[in-house]
């Protein structure tokens, strides 16, 4: 009876940090079940898979608690083993096998063939592109590339994911060709740094050429793109992002700060005036794109004065979309040597600040929206109403359109045309027409 048992055991594969990891669940889970092998995402099971994020203390701080409470949950004899992969597990193994040693296993982030192994599964080379999604139906993340060559001071990224390497065009065609015909309609490239790709294999940067190819594939309506490194953009990629309509009007570039001083620190290979230009050029060449990009509050020698200078710039330059956070001190790297003299406190106050600037910048271009009509993907219901996107907004980070469930139907995953009556800071209402 025990025996009979054992090859069904139900594997539980827990997700946390960014949607790289996602990606990294969602390939694990598809190589189990082609091994035969019972799979759930964030469900009961007899043995769980933990995929950590090891980026910045709050993620690091997320991911132990997880695993102490699956820990508790063995102990109790709720699930009969736990084993712990991704990046937080890369980056401080010996550590957590001291501290935590009811752990059954430890992996790193390119530890995959190990992992099944020990799971009683064999890495299927074969299985290009094959994953489970647990993202709704209608759209997936592709990731390009693994790892990152940038130098970035306050980046812990390389130590836990290695040198970029990205993944051959024809590999990407076919994996999204599978995500097509499941029926995803949205596709969000996702890597370390997208401007990038191509150069280890091809020997140039080759996103623009990667996207001529994905909009081929039939099914895929959207494509967006996500952290985009300023330094050395494509231009070639402003034009495809101009000229072919299956790609949004939408970048996501991580910015970090502006004060020059602060940048070169930061090791960006950028400074004030280059990052205007760039800005510039974006909205020169594409003048309906909406722009996301992430900042850094208290990096070490950030003066008040440094502070309102990015709080002045973000004033004048008006983002479509914006995150804040406060930096953290990471061991091994070359931040890490610098004096970390912004109080938590001052650090809080300032992406307050910056997150209450951009709220208004936020609620006025809403309103600019009022009026206009635009066409929506829509992601679920939620009470009331059935919850959509723009091609300038991704999910769960962006705004959302709310068209009103009461009488009217719409299906999920279904792109549709709404008229926007109201307009909050992060939420535009909207009527079918």
């Amino acid at each position: 009876m025990r025996t009979k048992s054992t090859g069904r055991k139900k594997i539980n594969i827990v997700t946390l940090g960014c949607s790289k990891n996602v990606v990294d669940s969602e390939v694990l889970m598809g190589q189990l079940k082609a091994n035969g092998k019972e799979v759930v995402h964030e469900e009961r099971g007899d043995v769980v898979v933990i995929n950590t994020c090891g980026f910045i203390d709050n993620a690091k701080q997320e991911s132990i608690d997880t695993i102490l409470d699956f820990v508790e949950a063995k102990n109790r004899g709720e699930v009969e083993k736990v084993f712990v992969t991704g990046c937080l597990s890369e980056r401080y193994k010996p550590d957590l096998e001291r501290e935590i040693p009811d752990v059954d296993q430890y992996f790193g982030t390119r530890d995959l063939p190990l992992l099944l192994k020990q799971l009683g599964a064999d890495y299927k080379h074969e299985l290009v592109g094959e994953r489970l999604t647990t993202t709704p139906q209608h759209y997936a993340y592709l990731k390009i590339s693994e790892g990152c060559d940038r130098p970035c001071s306050f980046c812990a990224i390389p130590l836990m994911r290695g040198g970029n390497i990205s993944k051959p065009i024809e590999e990407l065609v076919i994996e999204t060709q599978k995500l097509a015909r499941k029926g995803v309609k949205e596709l969000i490239l996702i890597a370390q740094d997208l401007t990038y790709y191509g150069l280890d294999l091809y020997k140039k940067r080759a996103l623009a050429d990667l996207l001529k190819e994905l909009v081929k594939v039939e099914g895929i309506e959207w494509i967006r793109l996500h952290y985009a490194f300023p330094t050395g953009f494509p231009e070639d990629v402003l034009e495809i992002i101009k000229n072919e309509k299956k790609v949004c009007n939408y970048i996501d570039i991580p910015l970090q700060h502006i004060n020059s001083n602060i940048l070169k620190a930061m090791k960006r290979g950028t400074s004030h005036e280059k990052t205007n230009a760039l800005l510039t050029k974006f909205r020169e060449m594409v003048p309906d794109m909406a722009i996301r990009t992430t900042l850094i509050c208290g990096f070490p020698g950030e003066s008040e004065e440094d502070f309102q200078e990015m709080k002045d710039w973000v004033r004048a330059q008006r983002f479509d979309r914006l995150g804040c956070f406060t930096y953290s001190h990471e061991e091994n790297t070359t931040a890490y040597e610098l004096d970390d003299d912004v109080p938590q406190e001052v650090k809080e106050k300032r992406v307050e600040e910056i997150m209450e600037l951009q709220s208004q910048i936020s609620w006025e271009k809403n309103q600019e929206k009022i009026g206009k009509v635009f066409r929506c993907i829509f992601d679920r219901k939620e009470g009331n109403y059935f919850v959509g996107r723009t091609e300038f907004d991704s999910p769960d980070v962006d705004n959302t359109v709310l068209v009103s469930a009461e009488n009217t139907y719409i299906s999920v995953g279904d792109f549709a045309d709404v008229k926007i009556t109201s307009a909050e800071e992060f939420d535009l209402y909207g009527e079918l027409v």
